[in-house]
């Protein structure tokens, strides 16, 4: 993978991140909140979010995350925040790494035992898409809510890292 995968996998990582530390600023009954169409609660869904990129993390490895606790049974976004970041850092060093995406990795479901699998490169693909399409629900939720929600593309993410920047354009004289 080289370095081609640095970008997607570092604003995935910033994403999940930046939308733990927006909502810890909301109660808990905004964090319990939850609207139709979507996985669970904000905070269900923040679990959600981390616990299924730790599996794919330990189906990648081989090695689960050193957690004290899984992400669904923590009891707040400050057990969270530790986890995200530890599953940044496993991203960047995976990012930097001589990833071979064609590598069939293969494991057992934990609910239905079924058995699976899929080339590397397509779980780091699921680890993309997973996270966009659970923190667009949290949007939804946080909009229904009346919270703005905090923009978290990648156009955001190229801006808060130096990685995009933009200069106005000039007035006609």
């Amino acid at each position: 993978m080289g370095n081609a995968l640095l970008d997607p996998l570092r604003h995935n990582s910033w994403a999940t991140c930046q939308l733990l530390e927006h909502c810890q600023r909301l109660t808990p009954e905004q964090l319990h909140a939850t609207s139709e169409g979507n996985y669970g609660s904000i905070l269900e869904t923040l679990q959600h979010i981390l616990g299924a990129e730790g599996r794919y993390r330990s189906r990648l490895s081989g090695k689960a995350p050193n957690w004290t606790t899984e992400p669904e049974n923590s009891e707040s976004l400050d057990q969270l925040i530790p986890m995200a970041e530890a599953l940044s850092r496993y991203w960047e060093e995976l990012g930097a790494s001589d990833f071979d995406p064609d590598r069939m990795v293969s494991w057992n479901s934990q609910m239905s035992g079924a058995h699976s699998e899929a080339a590397a490169g397509m779980l780091v693909a699921q680890v993309l898409n997973h996270g966009n399409e659970h923190r667009a629900q949290i949007f939804t939720i946080l909009t229904t809510i009346g919270e703005e929600p905090p923009n978290l593309d990648a156009w955001s993410y190229g801006l808060a890292t130096g990685r995009f920047r933009e200069t106005p354009a000039r007035s006609p004289s």
